[in-house]
């Protein structure tokens, strides 16, 4: 086979004849091209849970010399794949402006569908179980999956105690916030391809200091369930040079809404809690005072609700 041969085709032309480690290997090849194009076949042996020669037995398999030809024929496919996404050749008569919202909509939908037929109930009870019961609730997700921890760390900080939310740009600071970490708290973890390092890291360190560990991520496949307690999978990507955050954030949502439903009182206690803060000190309040504001009860207490 020619090294640049499309090896999306070849695999789905041997997929009904693959065997139960091959086809592992085919589907994180098609789930993360861009990954898998530059790891090593032990690398990829090693991420997968299978050995190296178990590897260059599936680039054989599906018709190519060795690992190094079937290789280059991913990069290639990924280079393509890339060029048509990330850089297309648009024109006013090409540019199809409500084609663009269909699509992107309904890629979002089908995403949204799959996370939820993904989604297992076992697994989502015990996760919102375990963010309330848990001493302290640490949170990780940086580059991409950052605005996903950020929204997860606002709302549970409003419904619970005791919340952090890791956010650094480098691996010491990441490793000083969780220096107190212990067995009886819990790290979510957020992180899709190409997965975050650093994240790893800090689940690695979560583990090794007895902490439970939920992690959000795009499949079984993701390196993240070596270290995870639970996972919940939905996933990420979008023919874009932005990913969708839309199918996570509905987990995330759906968590925040379930954990209200649970501890209804506590989550109400807390809620309580904060709208006598933002009375009192008038958060939303306008950023000037006038005669108005005064005589409306500006800087007047409202009495604290009880412990």
């Amino acid at each position: 086979m020619e090294p640049k041969q499309d090896i999306v085709r070849a695999i789905n032309d041997q997929r009904d004849h693959l065997s139960k480690g091959h086809k592992k290997i085919a589907d994180y090849i098609l789930e993360h091209s861009e990954d898998a194009s530059f790891m090593t076949a032990m690398e990829l042996g090693k991420t997968l849970g299978v050995s190296e020669s178990t590897v260059v037995r599936f680039a054989s398999r599906i018709g190519y010399k060795g690992y190094p030809q079937m290789q280059e024929a991913l990069q290639q496919y990924t280079k393509s794949r890339y060029r048509t996404v990330a850089a297309p050749e648009l024109s006013e008569k090409t540019f199809d402006t409500w084609g663009v919202i269909a699509s992107v909509f309904q890629s979002d939908m089908e995403k949204i569908s799959e996370a939820m037929e993904k989604l297992s109930e076992a697994r989502f009870a015990y996760t919102v179980d375990l963010l309330l019961s848990a001493d302290h609730v640490y949170i990780v997700g940086l580059r991409n999956s950052a605005p996903l921890a950020s929204f997860l760390y606002f709302y549970l900080n409003m419904i619970r105690p005791d919340v952090v939310l890791l956010n650094t740009t480098a691996a010491t600071e990441l490793f000083e916030q969780m220096l107190h970490i212990g067995s009886k708290d819990a790290l979510v973890a957020i992180s899709f391809p190409r997965y975050s390092i650093r994240t790893l890291k800090a689940m690695e360190m979560a583990k090794d200091q007895g902490a439970s560990i939920v992690a959000l991520t795009d499949s079984d496949h993701s390196p993240m369930t070596m270290y995870s307690t639970v996972e919940l999978y939905a996933r990420s990507n979008l023919n874009s040079v932005a990913d969708s955050l839309v199918a996570p954030m509905c987990v995330l949502n759906a968590l925040i809404v379930a954990m209200c439903l649970k501890a209804p009182e506590r989550v109400t206690k807390e809620l309580k809690a904060l709208e006598y803060a933002w009375d009192n000190y008038q958060v939303y309040s306008h950023d000037e005072i006038n005669r108005i504001d005064i005589d409306a009860g500006f800087g007047v207490q409202k009495e604290k609700p009880d412990e």
